[in-house]
C-alpha cells in the first residue's frame, strides 16, 4: 500500500516526536516541596477522610493511574469529572477532603469554576503544565510538568502528566524521589525508540485499518487511562468514531458490534487481569473481528516493553498515537487540526 505520509507531518506530528524530551524534562524537575510534604503528612495522620481526583478529558482519564495506588494503600479515593464535581459534589469541598486537580492549562472553564466553588475550603494539589495558571496560583501545592507549548491534541502534555502523577502517587505513598526516578528510567529509551520508527509503524498499521468504520479501545486497571485517552485523541485528531471502555464493559453489550468493520485495540495490561484481556482478544478473533493486542509478547507496532503495570500507560499510548497518523494518512488529512474546538476549553 503506497500512501503519501508527508500530509501527516504537521504541528501535531512534531509534538508527538517531542514526547521523549517532555518525559526527560519533567523527570529532571522532580522535587519534594515543603507544601506537598505538609499535605502528605496530614494525609497519613488521618486529617483527610477523602481524596478527590478530578479533571476533564485526557486529564480525567490519566488520573486512573493515581486512583489505583491510593486505593491499594487503603486511602479512600474517588475519581470525579470536574464538570460533575462542581455542580453535584459540593459537599466534598471541605477541610477534610484533599483534592487533586489535573489540568494542562490550569485555566479551563471547569477548573475556574472549581476554584470559585471551593473557596479554599479543601486544599488542592494542582498537576499542570502552566506554572502561572489560576490553578497553580490558588492551590496548596503544585506538581508541574515541563512539556512546553502544544499545538492541539494532548500528547506530550499527557505523557508528561503521567510522569507527574507517578511522582505524586509515590509522594503520597511516602516513597522516595530517588526510587521514583529509578523506576521511570526504563520508559525513556523505549519511548524514544518507538517514536523513531514511526514511519514503519504507520506502514504496518495501514493494511489492518482498511474497511474499518469504528474503533474500540479496551483494558483494565492502569490501562483504563490509555483506553479513555486513546479514544478521545482518535476522535479529536482524526474525527474517527472511537470509544474507550473497560474490557469487562465491552463484553456487556458492545461485543455485539464485533465484525470485520470494527477494530478493537485490547491492552494486555498488568498481570492481575492479563489473561482475561487476552481471552477477550481471542474471542474477538473467533468472531471475525479485527484488532490488535498491545503487550510485550506482540510484534511491532503493538509491542510494549515489559515494565511495571503503573508505567504501562506511558508506553501504551504510543501505538494509539501512531493509529491517529495512520488513519489521517488513509484519508489524506493532517491530523490534529481542530475545526471547532480550541486548545483551552473556555465554555462549560
Amino acid at each position: 500500500m503506497v500512501i503519501d505520509l508527508s500530509v501527516i507531518e504537521g504541528d501535531y506530528f512534531r509534538d508527538l516526536l517531542e514526547q521523549p524530551k517532555a518525559l526527560q524534562d519533567t523527570l529532571q524537575h522532580f522535587e519534594e516541596s515543603t507544601e506537598l510534604k505538609s499535605l502528605v503528612a496530614r494525609l497519613h495522620k488521618g486529617k483527610f477522610t477523602t481524596v478527590v481526583l478530578t479533571g476533564m478529558g485526557s486529564s480525567f482519564h490519566a488520573l486512573h493511574t493515581l486512583l489505583l495506588p491510593l486505593t491499594e494503600l487503603g486511602i479512600p479515593t474517588m475519581l470525579v469529572e470536574t464538570s460533575e464535581l462542581i455542580y453535584y459534589g459540593n459537599r466534598l469541598f471541605r477541610p477534610d477532603s484533599l483534592v487533586v486537580a489535573m489540568s494542562q492549562s490550569g485555566q479551563s472553564a471547569e477548573i475556574i469554576r472549581l476554584l470559585e466553588v471551593n473557596r479554599k475550603r479543601a486544599p488542592i494539589i494542582a498537576v499542570t503544565n502552566t506554572a502561572d495558571s489560576p490553578l497553580a496560583r490558588r492551590s496548596a501545592a503544585t506538581v508541574l510538568t515541563y512539556a512546553g507549548q502544544e499545538f492541539s491534541v494532548s500528547c506530550k502534555t499527557y505523557i508528561a502528566g503521567l510522569v507527574a502523577l507517578k511522582f505524586l502517587a509515590d509522594q503520597l505513598c511516602r516513597l522516595s524521589i530517588a526510587r521514583t526516578k529509578k523506576e521511570l528510567q526504563p520508559v525513556l529509551g523505549p519511548a524514544a525508540e518507538y517514536l523513531a520508527g514511526w514511519k514503519e509503524h504507520v506502514q504496518a498499521m495501514l493494511p489492518m485499518l482498511q474497511g474499518i468504520r469504528q474503533l474500540f479501545l479496551v483494558g483494565r486497571g492502569y490501562s483504563l487511562a490509555t483506553a479513555g485517552t486513546g479514544a478521545l485523541i482518535l476522535k479529536e485528531s482524526t474525527q474517527f468514531p472511537s470509544e474507550g471502555l473497560s474490557s469487562a464493559a465491552f463484553r456487556h453489550g458492545p461485543f455485539e458490534m464485533v465484525s470485520p468493520e470494527t477494530f478493537v485495540l485490547v491492552f494486555g495490561g498488568g498481570s492481575k487481569t492479563e489473561k482475561l484481556n487476552r481471552r477477550l482478544f481471542e474471542d474477538i478473533q473467533k468472531h471475525c473481528g479485527k484488532g490488535a493486542y498491545v503487550h510485550h509478547d506482540q510484534p511491532s507496532p503493538f509491542r510494549v516493553p515489559k515494565v511495571a503495570a503503573s508505567l504501562l500507560p506511558m508506553l501504551e499510548i504510543l501505538p494509539v498515537q501512531i493509529l491517529t497518523l495512520a488513519l489521517a494518512a488513509m484519508v489524506g488529512r493532517q491530523p490534529g487540526q481542530f475545526r471547532f474546538a480550541s486548545k483551552i476549553t473556555s465554555t462549560e
